[in-house]
């Protein structure tokens, strides 16, 4: 009967024990855990916690918190990323909006103040403050058109369009500054009616806009096209060219707000930095993507996706 209790006696010993080095690791594990969430947070790194545990219970919580630690860091990443993108875009209104004032005011004051200038000075310097006029309308409108969309503000009815009737009227609406320019059009759009689930005005505005930004930037490869395909699911509308195309790096970044670099092509209206970003908008309203592909001088090809509507 003495050993029996001897023996209950050394295995509850032994028990306490192991409780107590379990705590012990636990108080260990649990301190660790707060002074390199302190670190981290503090230099706002990008280390984890990285702990040897055989406790199921502080494994569970350990993976937890480096969920929490990655979360931190991809919303302290897009805030780094929409703070820079908000700085270069104030800095680009800034210039966009001053650049034209500038020479409605100047104008104006010439107007005003020389008596000498003819009939004919006079209207050209009028026609000349009508024209900037119209670039900062366009330009204000353009931000309007951006904070609608981005805000949900704005909606588009989607209805099954034909979209050889839409792209056949995109390149038409073109045609006269393309052969302005002296540029070959490349028509691909098959006699076979091809239907998206869609919205005309959207569609014009995102085929005027990749249109647009085509011939401003890749005339010098002499070739602006457009092409209709599909497949069971999607339909797709290639605007490409034969120009200096875009730096793989840019790729990315050229439909975020107010991107401009010198051998990008978001300079779209007058160097809004607008024009791809509101066309990945209304893309994106319709439930589609837009992707694109680039090799200087080869071809640059901006693809609208949209859902195919088969009935």
């Amino acid at each position: 009967m003495t050993i029996l209790w001897i023996g209950i006696i050394i295995l509850l010993i032994i028990i306490i024990v192991f409780q107590y080095m379990s705590a012990k690791r636990r108080t260990a594990d649990l301190k660790y855990s707060y002074t390199t969430i302190n670190h981290i947070l503090e230099q706002k790194s990008s280390e984890k916690l990285l702990r040897i545990t055989y406790d199921p219970a502080m494994q569970l919580l350990l993976t937890a918190i480096n969920s929490l630690l990655d979360s931190n860091q991809e919303l302290t990443a897009h805030f780094t990323r929409t703070e820079l993108v908000m700085r270069r875009m104030l800095a680009n209104v800034s210039h966009d909006l001053k650049t034209p004032l500038t020479v409605v005011l100047g104008t104006i004051e010439t107007i005003l103040h020389d008596p000498n200038l003819d009939d004919g000075e006079r209207e050209r310097l009028l026609i000349l403050v009508h024209q900037k006029s119209e670039e900062i309308v366009k330009l204000i409108n353009k931000f309007f058109d951006l904070a609608k969309l981005e805000s949900g503000d704005k909606d588009f009815a989607l209805t099954r369009v034909n979209m050889n009737t839409v792209c056949k009227n995109s390149i038409l609406s073109f045609y006269d500054l393309i052969h302005s320019r002296n540029l070959e059009a490349a028509i691909v759009i098959p006699e076979a009616l091809i239907y998206a689930y869609a919205n005309e005005e959207a569609l014009e505005r995102i085929l005027n806009n990749l249109m647009d930004n085509a011939i401003r930037y890749g005339a010098d490869g002499k070739v602006i096209g457009i092409t209709l395909r599909s497949d069971e699911t999607y339909v797709y509308i290639d605007v490409w060219d034969q120009g200096k195309g875009i730096n793989e790096q840019h790729h990315d970044l050229i439909f975020e707000r107010m991107y401009t670099l010198e051998d990008s092509r978001n300079k779209s209206f007058q160097g809004s930095g607008l024009g791809l970003t509101i066309t990945k908008r209304l893309v994106e309203q319709l439930g589609g993507e837009i992707h694109l592909h680039s090799k200087p001088y080869k071809k640059t090809v901006f693809t609208v996706q949209l859902p195919r509507a088969t009935y």
